[in-house]
This record gives C-alpha cells, structure tokens and sequence, in this order.
C-alpha cells in the first residue's frame, strides 16, 4: 500500500472551505498521521462536501487509486445500536446501517474500512468540554452541553441545540457555533483521547487506522 486516502463527510461548498475542514481533521489526526508517515506512506485527507459526495469520492477511489487504503467517513445522522467489540461485526453493523439509511452498495469495498462519526460529526468536539471552553471564553456555557458518557447515544439534534445554546451569549466574540465558520479550528484545539473516551466509534477508527498503518 502507498497511501492513507480518507474520504470525508464535510466541508462546505468551496475549495477553501473544503480546506480548512481538511486542516481541522489532520490536526485531530495528527498523531494517526504522523504514523503513516513514519512508515513512508503517503496521507491524503479529502473533505467531499456533502455525505454523497463523499461515498462517491471513495467508490471512485477503490478503481482508480487500488494502491491505497481508502476510507470512508461519515456521519451516521441516526441511531444505531452500540458496538459489540467484535471488529468484524461492527464494522458489518455499519456498512448495513448506511445501506439501509441511504442505499448506498458497498459490494466493492471492505467493511472494516467503512467508519462512521456517530450521530454526527459535533460529538466528537463536544467530547472536550475544556477545549471549547478554552475557544468560546468566560461566557461560554458549559452546563448545556450534554452530560451523558456516551455521545454517541445523544441524537443529532439534541447535540446541535446543546451546543448552540452554550454558545449563544450574546457576549462570545465568536458567535455562536458554526460549522464552517468554528469546526476547523476546534478540531484542532480538542484533545483526541477524551473524544475517544466519550465516542467509542472514534476509538474504533483511530484504532483500525493506527493497525493499518503498522501492517501497511
């Protein structure tokens, strides 16, 4: 294998858009990344757009760049069922969960290399309570967020509402929470080891990347 290409729900309509988000990523990833290129493998981080986008971006990569370990990443938008730590299971659990909620046919990819931000994409950031805080400032109303371990059984709009409500105050120079506008940088400002502690699917994928890598 040559490279790491992941292939990423996000990102807006622009290239600079696109850009930023991308940055945000490798900052969270960086520890990931900075395995890959330690083992001489190339990193390629690819913010689509929308999710449709992105799962065609990552299907025309699985023909034309076989090289590479391609990998999709997405939100799963809805519900699904915890993970039973059985690799093969889960990720058979989330190659079915995305067939069934948009239709998509995995029947040229691998499973495994199918991974998902569950509900959505504002968990993981809202994983680190102190990083936002750091970000927003002394108005910044952390008691809105949501308080349960799991985020990944707190509902997509239930984390968008906690998270704009703890950012509304008038007084935060930022504004309140914007996905283009804040995603970037806060990527970058959390701290990927509480995100993995409170949104097991991200322990999941940064688990698989690192035993790619090594196996690579």
């Amino acid at each position: 294998m040559t490279e790491i290409a992941i292939y990423v729900e996000g990102g807006g309509d622009t290239t600079d858009q696109k850009a930023e988000l991308r940055q945000g990523f490798d900052g969270l990833l960086k520890d990931v990344k900075s395995r890959a290129r330690a083992k001489r493998l190339g990193w390629k981080l690819v913010c689509a757009g929308g999710r449709r986008a992105a799962y065609d971006a990552f299907i025309n990569a699985l023909r034309t760049n076989q090289g590479a370990i391609n990998v999709l990443l997405v939100d799963s938008e809805a519900p699904i069922a915890a993970e039973t730590r059985k690799p093969d299971q889960d990720a058979a659990a989330r190659v079915a969960h995305l067939t069934r909620r948009d239709g998509w046919d995995f029947s040229a990819a691998r499973s495994e290399r199918v991974h998902l931000m569950v509900q959505c994409m504002e968990a993981w950031i809202v994983a680190d309570q102190e990083a936002l805080g750091n970000y927003y400032g002394q108005y910044f109303a952390r008691n809105a967020l949501p308080v349960r371990q799991n985020l990944e059984e707190e509902s997509k709009p239930d984390i968008y509402d906690k998270l704009a409500h703890a950012t509304r105050d008038p007084r935060i120079t930022k504004g309140e929470y914007g996905k283009i506008r804040h995603a970037s940088q806060l990527l970058q400002s959390i701290d990927p080891t509480k995100v993995a502690q409170r949104c097991p699917r991200f322990a999941t994928f940064t688990r698989w990347l690192t035993e790619a890598i090594e196996g690579a």
